[in-house]
């Protein structure tokens, strides 16, 4: 074994190095991104009805691409998507955005970082938001979330006015994520890919956080500990290598929504 003696930070360097040329990138368009993205949402438990929005950037500044509204997450296909500008004026393909798209406009001029956005009320996040208390990032698999997920502990209302999408992107700041009282989750990334993992991990932090607060008291992961697993979860290629997994799964079912 020639590896036995090998530092933590040297094994960590070349994992790093393998996963570069060992996971593959996917090829799909943004728009067949965006359509797998609300197929994976959907049987990852976040479908609510007509609540909910999925955008992401664009070709030109101001721009972004998002479901019509009246369709289902389960609905959505690369053919059925709209582009719109910061007004909710239809650029691109046939029918109305959410109103409450507004607030992703606020969002993507606050953060040049961010490439998508993605808010639901999937059902563990709701239940939770109810309780007004912020996610408990207490173990490893959620651990992207470590310190990376805000909290809103005021429900500002119905999320069409200026006013919501000021708030909503004061009280993100500079985190990815953010859990909303009595109202549901965002989640953000830098690619479409990264949003949406990002979106099924809160789901999952909130199902776990619901499942352990009956048990007894949710005892906190060591800061130091917390963010070396936040930044080795965090990778580009393991994020990009997740939503394939993701969507060949979805793609089982949901064939439709790639054209």
């Amino acid at each position: 074994m020639t590896t036995m003696q090998t530092s933590k930070d040297e094994l960590v360097r070349h994992a790093e190095k393998q996963m570069k040329t060992g996971l593959s990138d996917n090829t799909w368009t943004h728009s067949q991104k965006l359509a797998l993205t609300c197929r994976i949402l959907f049987e990852g438990g976040h479908d609510s009805g007509l609540a909910g929005q999925i955008t992401a950037r664009g070709p030109e500044s101001g721009t972004y691409y998002t479901q019509r509204l009246g369709l289902g997450f389960d609905e959505i296909s690369a053919g059925n998507l709209l582009l719109v500008d910061e007004d909710l004026n239809v650029l691109e393909g046939n029918g109305m955005p959410n109103p409450a798209n507004r607030f992703h406009s606020w969002v993507y001029r606050a953060r040049e970082d961010v490439n998508c956005i993605i808010h639901t009320h999937p059902l563990h996040v709701a239940a939770l938001s109810m309780l007004e208390v912020p996610l408990a990032v207490s173990h490893m698999d959620i651990c992207p979330l470590f310190e990376d997920c805000a909290f809103l502990k005021s429900w500002p209302g119905v999320p069409v006015g200026n006013e919501e999408g000021e708030i909503i992107s004061e009280a993100l700041g500079d985190k990815r994520s953010i859990l909303l009282s009595h109202h549901g989750q965002l989640s953000t990334g830098t690619s479409i890919e990264e949003a949406c993992v990002i979106a099924m991990l809160i789901e999952r932090a909130a199902r776990l956080q619901l499942l352990a607060m009956p048990a007894g008291e949710i005892r906190p992961i060591p800061p130091e500990l917390g963010r070396e697993a936040h930044d080795w979860i965090s990778k580009p290629k393991r994020h990009g290598a997740a939503f394939n997994y993701y969507a060949r799964r979805a793609l089982r079912q949901h064939a439709d929504c790639l054209s």
